[in-house]
């Protein structure tokens, strides 16, 4: 198996390593959703660092969709230039700019972590949509259960997303399906009470979330990954379980996705995770292995040598970093340098190489 530093093909692009950026939100962007300042330095210095795939936060697909109003979107064209200006920088520093396109359902209308809880509808906050009239906890608001116009307008959105994310310049977009967004909540038994052709069975649950995928993909260039990130357990009884994770995989293949990007949890408030080094690799391993298609790894990989070995051992076929990078923005060229591999630095940074190494201009 190829290493962290192997390329990674997918479609017609080639990614430089198997190192991607994981999407996590800033509660940075303009009233409107445009990005900022802070979204160029940050996704720039993540670049800069050696990354292979930098992926933005989760980008709402509609005003209603987006987890706080401070949330990046891309539901009006006046949100492209600024997040085009960011994937001009990160192109220029070798990496592949990556959008993950989300709706945040029930999941809408907080605030962002450092307030904490939910905004108030006299403060501008909103309910959200949802498969079922449940609220996520007994603070947030109630959403609205979407009628089958409803669904439509949501497949459309997604749509447009995509199309602007496209003329914005991205070259892998991700459908964001876990954390107890949306799409998620159409999967799990615990969030869809309903009783058409959206609800009840596995087949019908997964039904959205499939539809999405086409429609991006019919928009999206063929030549252009496809991702989706799933979140592989609730964590719960009785609810989304590996099990339906890996059979949905196998139906995600057939329809254009190139990677499973696997993580967990976030259907529910106060649920007990049992957290340790790589908790959520076997996802990964597990719908590698028998949904037959590649997977991303995510979730406390803090070490050079835990991220060789997951990719070594055919658990994944890229791993996905988000606390770390915020940590050690630059944790790549550490990487690369404990692993005995030679890397480019940016041109401007190589005077703090140990030795000769190749540079990026």
């Amino acid at each position: 198996m190829s290493g962290l530093f192997a390329p990674l093909v997918l479609r017609g692009l080639t990614l430089p390593n198997r190192i991607a950026v994981s999407p996590m939100c800033q509660y940075s962007a303009e009233g409107d959703g445009r990005a900022t300042d802070w979204h160029l330095v940050h996704l720039g210095g993540l670049a800069q660092g050696g990354a292979g795939l930098v992926l933005t936060e989760a980008t709402a697909v509609t005003p209603a969709g987006r987890i706080s109003p401070h949330d990046l979107g891309l539901w009006d064209n006046t949100q492209v230039e600024p997040l085009a200006r960011i994937v001009r920088f990160v192109q220029r520093q070798g990496a592949v700019a990556g959008v993950q396109l989300a709706h945040a359902g029930r999941k809408a209308s907080g605030r962002p972590p450092w307030l904490g809880g939910v905004l108030p509808l006299a403060e501008g906050g909103w309910a959200g949509a949802a498969p079922s009239a449940l609220a996520f906890d007994e603070a947030w608001h109630a959403p609205e259960a979407l009628d089958l116009e409803g669904i439509a307008q949501v497949k459309a959105q997604f749509r447009a997303a995509a199309l602007r994310a496209l003329a914005a310049g991205f070259q892998v977009v991700e459908v964001h399906g876990a954390h107890g967004y949306l799409l998620h909540q159409f999967l799990s038994p615990l969030t869809n009470r309903r009783q058409d052709s959206y609800g009840g069975s596995f087949g019908n649950r997964t039904r959205l979330l499939c539809e999405v995928v086409e429609t991006v993909r019919a928009v999206w260039p063929e030549d252009r990954p496809l991702l989706v990130r799933l979140s592989a357990t609730d964590w719960v009884a009785g609810g989304w379980d590996l099990e339906q994770s890996v059979a949905l995989a196998g139906l995600l293949r057939p329809l254009g996705v190139d990677l499973v990007d696997c993580s967990s949890g976030g259907i529910a408030p106060g649920i007990q995770i049992p957290l340790k080094p790589g908790y959520q690799v076997p996802f990964a391993a597990r719908i590698r292995k028998q949904g037959g298609v590649p997977t991303g790894a995510v979730g406390l990989i803090t070490e050079p040598a835990q991220a060789q070995a997951i990719l070594q051992e055919g658990q994944a076929d890229l791993v996905l970093l988000g606390r770390e990078l915020l940590r050690n923005p630059r944790w790549p060229l550490r990487a690369a340098r404990e692993l005995g591999v030679t890397i480019p630095w940016p041109a401007q940074y190589a005077r703090a190489a140990a030795g000769q190494v190749p540079v990026r201009t």
